[in-house]
């Protein structure tokens, strides 16, 4: 999970696209960069940290330009230090930046074909440097000094035929303008809108619709899985379908806990979403615990409040805020290791006794990952006092990794993993536990109008919608993402900093 902008104006960008990465630094906490171009000439500004950490005032004045990309990333294996933050930049042809969320799930396999077929080297582990390779590669085969849109178009239908997995990704070549484009299953999500100036008209690509809507764009739409959308240096749109066979198959726990819920993503508002997920959640613990004795529904903040409301709206129980946040902690599902989230925990909320002392409450949220954060919140609720605790996800249980961009712990450290709910409930040491079922969460997030009738569900059901996903690759992906793994990979670091320090 990373955030993607790209801005083609009247005007300097560069304000606009740091204040688009804090609107997005939900999706990645870990490092930001910024490219911008004027003149032919490229300003690149990256590095690990917050956006307000990375960009300071000198930054900010030597990115030049009236167009520009923009990432915040958030660390996947093999992502932890500042030579892999983004974006990324390749100098032929005319010069190519890129920006990327997702996964490729075929990485290794191109970067040897890019080599033994181009001698292109790849300098990190980052597969948004391998899309950038191919894409350069495809674009280097038109032949041509001058680009036009057909020509980019042509060159990133080749790109999705080497490439499998979910991707959202935005690009600037230098002479002709900025590129977006969608994986052909739609797994990452990408939206495009515009604003009309008294010197034209602006254009703007980005992850989720509310870094439109904060710098003042109307949301045109969803670029669609498989489709390339063009905007030349001038501000000329023009779009093109470039799958050979493309399907809607959105992640769905982009609308479970990645996405800000005033965001819109496939036509679908996330609050809304949300809210429907507490509804039928509440439907469950009333057929299965019709003589319940919940005194209080108490959301764990912040992705669980809208479904926590309309839970306790719907089971007739009283809805109160039992913990505070500490907003200068990041977000735990998202840390690169379990002992960093493990010690984050407790720093990042505080609860409040009162609402908790001699009650029987139902603590509600978003999903249950590895386990361990519900596992002390459950202990915080203890000791503030409660009676009984009961937990609900808005989730079904994640059983399985996700291989599309979200670095969602190896199989082995996911607490759903071969466990029934009873073990479940054991292990995180609630009075009883409910989870969403999976049909319930489709329909919750599909609603009643939307047009789409299949997401990416497989960290749920162990089901990829890209078909390539296999018991080697598995192993792999274990090797790559288990915390100790991660561990070694900090470690590494540390050393190469020190090294480059002396």
């Amino acid at each position: 999970m990373c955030g993607i902008a790209g801005l083609v104006a009247r005007s300097p960008v560069n304000q606009s696209l740091f204040d688009a990465l804090t609107v997005l630094q939900h999706r990645g906490q870990d490092a930001a960069g910024i490219v911008t171009c004027q003149n032919g000439k490229l300003s690149m500004r990256k590095d690990n940290g917050l956006v307000k950490d990375v960009f300071h005032t000198r930054h900010m004045r030597k990115l030049h330009g009236n167009i520009g990309i923009a990432h915040v990333r958030y660390p996947t294996a093999g992502s932890n230090s500042s030579a892999e933050a983004q974006p990324f930049y390749v100098n032929s042809p005319f010069g190519i930046v890129l920006a990327h969320n997702g996964n490729l799930t075929n990485a290794e396999q191109i970067k040897q074909d890019l080599y033994r077929e181009d001698m292109r080297h790849i300098n990190t582990t980052s597969d948004s440097e391998v899309l950038l390779n191919v894409l350069a590669r495809e674009l280097q085969r038109q032949g041509k000094l001058k680009l036009d849109h057909q020509d980019v178009f042509d060159a990133i239908q080749r790109v999705h035929r080497w490439c499998r997995g979910g991707y959202a990704v935005v690009a600037m070549i230098v002479g002709f303008g900025l590129v977006a484009f969608r994986d052909p299953n739609g797994i990452r999500p990408v939206v495009f809108g515009s604003r009309e100036t008294e010197l034209g008209k602006e254009y703007m690509v980005a992850s989720e619709s509310v870094a439109l809507n904060v710098l003042g764009f109307e949301l045109e739409r969803d670029i669609a899985p498989g489709e390339a959308i063009c905007i030349t240096e001038e501000g000329q749109l023009n779009t093109r379908q470039c799958a050979d066979n493309p399907s809607y198959s959105p992640c769905l726990f982009e609308h479970v806990y990645l996405a800000r819920p005033d965001s819109l993503m496939d036509g679908i508002s996330v609050y809304k979403a949300r809210m429907r997920m507490g509804e039928a959640l509440a439907d469950k613990i009333i057929a299965e615990r019709p003589e319940h004795d919940i005194d209080v529904v108490i959301p764990i903040p912040d992705t669980s409040r809208t479904s926590a409301l309309e839970l306790a709206m719907k089971l007739g129980v009283k809805y109160r805020e039992g913990f505070v946040k500490n907003r200068y902690i990041a977000r735990t599902f998202i840390m690169p290791g379990q002992k960093q989230r493990q010690k984050s925990v407790r720093q990042k909320l505080n609860a409040i006794d009162l609402e908790f002392q001699g009650k029987n409450v139902l603590l509600v949220d978003d999903s249950i990952v590895r386990g361990t954060t519900c596992k002390q919140i459950i202990e915080m609720a203890r000791d503030a006092g409660a009676a009984k605790v009961y937990f609900a996800s808005a989730a079904p249980p994640v059983r399985y990794p996700n291989v599309y961009g979200i670095d969602m712990a190896s199989a082995d450290e996911l607490i759903a993993h071969e466990r029934s709910v009873e073990e479940i409930q054991q292990q995180i040491g609630a009075d009883w536990l409910v989870y969403q079922d999976l049909d319930q969460l489709v329909n919750a997030t599909r609603g009643s109008k939307s047009q789409i009738t299949n997401f990416d569900a497989s960290v749920f059901n162990g089901e990829y919608v890209t078909g390539d996903i296999d018991d080697a690759y598995f192993a792999r992906l274990d090797a790559e993402r288990n915390d100790q793994a991660k561990s070694n990979s900090e470690l590494n670091d540390s050393e190469i900093s020190l090294h480059n320090s002396v």
